[in-house]
Formats: C-alpha cells, structure tokens, sequence
C-alpha cells in the first residue's frame, strides 16, 4: 500500500508548507536580530506599523493621525537625516545673497549707492530682507529649524547608542551559512577550547566578544556611530559658534598716520559696528602705535607699479601696564592682541602742512590723510580744514583746502596731472583754497575727508582767475589779500587697520575639526559583526564555523573574516581523514585512500561574500 500524507486531510497538524514557513520566518527574525542595532537611525516599531496600517483601513486607506499624531509625524520629520540635509542646504543658499548684496550692517554707504543706482530692485529687496540676510525673519527661521532639527537627531541616537554600549552583541544565527561572510572547517579541537581560542583572538584584535551557547559572539566598529554623532553635534557648535560670532563681535577701523597712536576705545574707531548683544564697556584695553610703514612696488616690466611689499612696524601694549612690545603687521599676517586681531588694509600718504592766519600766528600744522582714489600710480584726493582761523584785520573766520597729491607727479593731454607711479618720486600737492564757513559748528557729523562749500567761497588771483597752487615740498602758497599762508613741509605715510573681535571663531574651529573628524570616522570605520560556532558532530569531529555581518556591503568583511579563520585554524588546525574516528553507529567512509586529498582546504578560501 502506498503512503499517503494524511497531515492535509487533518486541519489539527499543520502541513509540510505550513511548517516550511514557520521555520523561514524563524530565521529571518534570528537574522534581523543578528543584524539589529548595527545604526542608531531611528526606527518605526511594529506595533506603530500595524496601528497606523489598521488606522489606514478604516478610513479608506488615508491614516487618521488626530492633533497628536500629526505632532508626532511633524516632529519626524523635522528630525530626520533628509530634512536636516535640505535645512543645511537652504541654509547655505540664504548665505549667497548676503555675499552678494551689500549689508547695511557691514558697509551701509555701499547699501545707499546700491538704492540710488537700482531703484526698482531696493524696495524689492527690503520687503525680502536682503540688505540684512544674517538678521532677517527667514534666514532666522531656518537657523533655528536647523538648530532643533539636529538636536532632535542627535539625543535619541546618543541614548540609542550608550544603550548598544551597554549591550553585548546579539546571539548567533542558527543557520550561518545565509549570512553574507562565512567560512568553516572540522578540527580535532574541543568545542570548548575552540570557543575559547576564538574568544581569545577576537578580543586581541579589539572585538567585544562574549560566549553564548555554543557559539562566540563578537562586535566592533563601534566608532562609526559615535564619529556619526560627533559629525552632528559639531554641527550644532558650528551654529552656536556663528550665532556667537554675530551677537557679540565687533569690529571697527582706523587711519593712523605715522608716528601716531590708538587705543582701544569707542571714540578712537574711525568706524564701528558689533553685534546686538555686545558691550562697548567689554573692550579689552591695549593699544599700539604706527612707528613705521614700509612698501615696495615693481619698477620695471609690463608689472610696473604693482605693489610687492606693504609691512607696518607698530608697538603694541596690553592693559594699563603692559609691557611694550614691537610686531611687524603685513597682509594677512595680523597682531594678535587681548582675543583680538588687528589686520592691515591699506596705505596711503599724508602731506605735512603748516598753515599761518592774515596775522601770521599758527593756524594748523600737522599732517593730513589723502584718500587714493584707485589708480595705479596713487593719485589721491583730500581736504584740509582750518576752523581756527583770524583774517589780516582779527576777524574770526574759517579757510578749507581741497586738492590732490601726486606721490610721482606728471602731466600730459588725456589724463592732465596725476602720478605715474606709486612711490615718492617726485611728490606734488596742488591745492584749492576756500574761506567760509565750514560747517563744523553745526553739531551735525561730517565726512574728515569731504569738504561742504555750499557756504564758503573760493580764493581769486589777482587777475579773477580761481586760485590755485602746485607745491612741491619745502615750498610755500601765499593767499590773496593777505589771508595767510600755507607750506608744503614733506610727507608721512599712513596705514589703515581693521580691529576684529569674533568670539566665536575658536569655537567654530574646533567644530569644524571636530566634524571633520567625525564624518571620516564615520565613512571609513565599518561596523561589523563576527560568530564563531564550534559543535561536536555526529563522527566525534568539531565543526568549527564562522560569519560576518556588517553594516553595509564591503569587499573588507570577507578578507578579515579570512584573516581570523587563518588564525584560529592555525589554534585549531584542520582534521584530517585519518585521525578522523567515527562516532559509535555512525557509516564508515569507504572511500579509496588515493581519493582523500593529502592536505586538508585553507579555511581562509572558504570565507565568501
């Protein structure tokens, strides 16, 4: 009589399939266990599954999440990797534009030019923001969005992996044969000493290892995650570090003429502007002084002109008492002083002039900064005021001059006086004169380097001409009528410097090395896992087996799952055919000797990906 399964005629005994799948699904959970926890990216439960699947089928397929539902799906999803990514990304485009447009808290003369010169694009750009990008509603919005989004990211991973530190590594799977790395032999070792060695060596080679059941079970790699969580917490500085920077710094400008001085305080800047939580009262105290400004241009070639050297010597003093010391400031080479920088940003001359009233007496005298107005040869322009003045009869008044300085003058039809060449070859001040009022009394600020001549008028020769004078140095203008004169006496050159207090910058740096640090922890360190089974099999020979798991496919897992089958193999060498006895009952291998291979496989070529 033939046998007939009766098993699917009797719905009490499950079936050949039935239990097929049972035992599939058995070993796809000892695997995802095998493989869980490898990351602390967030994962959804399954219960949160199957009550938001069910959820989905009584409302015809839409989830009906309700306020808190909604709140928690918000909060997801500004917590996630992507959204922290597009936030970083936005973040970084908002910037462009406060490169590219002037800020008014950066230079707001820049700002007025750019509302003259584009008068439909300004009022577009106020109802944006885009004169003050780092201040405005939407950069701010996704500077704090940023912020949450990646302090949500990073506290229930941190917690997720102290957890996974505190944790031993999951058991072995019970078929490790479908794990992606895996390689075994038989040995004439005993399952324990085999456990033991394996145990041994994984911990010599920095593995966390721990025996449970019969197999050995081990972890490393455990960096990556943390070089993860480095990664973003250095985000979170590089943030604090900038919001740091632009609340409390400040920075500010200053000419000074050789020979001269500065000291640290508000009324000293020429310029100055901070962040909205800084103190004027916090300045540190120090100050220095311009001893001496050299600069050195080409003087032959098709580079004729072009600047090669620019070093100002200064002496500098911190507090009160300081000790003075001497340091050469160049480009890009600033004193450092009291947590701040003083930077050199450009140079210029000074004429010495001494200027003698209608009576003769000292008027002024000292010397007076001229701007460069941007041409190669350093053509420059400036005024000089004269408040203090008296006529040739005693009454009060006040003269201006204004005219240009020509460090190497020369003349010809197209371009008429200007200076071939930056040095001080042959120097020339030409000069109109003014007299009137200078608008000083007002009590409204003025430009130092502008004069207003709405209320003054011009000096006239004797023949009615405008009255005008080219000096060269050492040589004296007299003014019409008697009004006094003006001497050219020589010519001092200035250095203009930049004082910058940015509080975060420290703080930004160690963020940035700290993030650097932590993403290539993260993209060369590979989190991986090792099992090591040894069992005594049915023929009294141990079967000694061994797999890898790692977080993502690497061609690394198979070639050190290698290297450690070698070295346990070489604790536990291979058994060969003749040692090997048969367990009582078991069938005796009949076959020939000259079929048995003379040396047994290398289980390092067992290991496969």
């Amino acid at each position: 009589m033939a046998n007939t399964d009766t098993r699917a005629d009797n719905p009490g005994e499950p079936g050949a399939e039935t239990v097929e799948r049972a035992g599939a699904e058995a070993d796809e959970r000892e695997l995802g266990a095998a493989g869980s926890q490898l990351s602390t990216s967030p994962e959804e439960s399954a219960a949160r599954r199957d009550r938001a699947e069910a959820s989905a089928e009584r409302t015809g397929g839409v989830p009906a999440l309700g306020v808190i539902g909604w709140a928690r799906w918000f909060w997801r999803q500004l917590t996630s990797m992507r959204v922290a990514l597009i936030l970083l990304f936005l973040l970084s485009l908002g910037a462009v534009p406060g490169s590219l447009i002037p800020q008014t808290g950066v230079d707001p003369v820049k700002v007025e030019e750019f509302r003259t010169q584009h008068e439909t694009l300004a009022p577009l750009y106020d109802k944006l923001g885009l004169f003050n990008v780092y201040s405005s509603v939407w950069f701010s919005a996704i500077y704090i969005l940023l912020f949450v989004s990646l302090i949500g990211c990073i506290v229930p991973r941190t917690w997720q992996f102290v957890g996974q530190l505190r944790s031993r590594p999951p058991a072995a799977p019970r078929r490790l044969t479908r794990l992606p790395a895996y390689t075994s032999w038989r040995t004439d070792a005993e399952p324990e000493r085999v456990l033991a060695a394996g145990r041994e060596l994984l911990g010599r080679r920095r593995y966390r290892a721990h025996t449970t059941g019969d197999a050995v079970a081990a972890e490393k790699g455990y960096l990556r995650e943390a070089g993860n969580l480095l990664f973003h917490l250095a985000l979170i500085v590089l943030l604090v570090a900038f919001a740091a920077g632009q609340l409390w710094k400040s920075e500010g400008g200053k000419l000074i003429v050789e020979g001269d001085g500065f000291s640290n305080t508000l009324t000293q800047y020429d310029d100055f502007k901070s962040g909205s939580l800084f103190d004027s009262d916090s300045l540190a105290p120090f100050g220095f002084s311009l001893k001496d400004f050299q600069a050195t241009y080409e003087r032959t070639g098709p580079q004729k002109g072009t600047p090669r050297t620019f070093r100002a010597t200064v002496s500098y003093w911190e507090g009160a008492d300081g000790k003075e010391r001497t340091k050469d400031i160049e480009v890009n080479k600033p004193l450092e002083v009291a947590g701040s920088k003083v930077y050199l940003l450009g140079h210029g001359y000074a004429p010495v002039v001494t200027v003698r009233d209608g009576q003769g007496d000292l008027a002024y005298q000292g010397p007076v900064a001229f701007l460069p107005t941007g041409d190669m040869g350093f053509t420059s322009v400036g005024v000089i005021k004269v408040p203090d003045y008296r006529d040739k009869n005693g009454k009060k008044d006040q003269l201006g001059f204004q005219g240009r300085f020509t460090p190497t003058y020369a003349l010809d039809a197209v371009r008429g006086p200007h200076s071939s060449f930056p040095a001080l070859d042959y120097p020339v001040l030409s000069l109109n004169a003014f007299r009137g009022s200078l608008g000083v009394d007002s009590g409204l600020p003025q430009n130092v380097y502008q004069l207003d001549t709405r209320k003054m008028k011009q000096f006239k020769d004797k023949t009615g001409d405008l009255f005008r004078k080219a000096l060269r140095p050492g040589e004296t203008m007299t003014l019409p009528d008697g009004a006094g004169t003006l001497s050219f006496d020589g010519v001092k050159p200035w250095a203009s410097f930049q004082v910058s207090h940015q509080p975060g910058n420290g703080l930004a740096l160690g963020g940035a090395v700290a993030a650097l640090a932590g993403l290539a922890g993260s993209l060369f360190i590979q989190r991986r896992r090792v099992w090591v089974r040894a069992v005594r099999g049915a023929d009294g020979v141990t079967v000694v087996e061994m797999a890898g798991l790692g977080r993502s496919e690497s061609p690394k897992l198979p070639e050190e799952l290698a290297d450690l089958a070698a070295d346990l193999n070489s604790r536990a060498p291979t058994a060969t055919l003749a040692t090997s006895t048969p367990a009582a009952g078991a069938p005796v291998d009949e076959t020939p000797a000259d079929e048995i291979p003379a040396d047994p496989v290398d289980p390092a070529e067992g290991a496969r990906a």
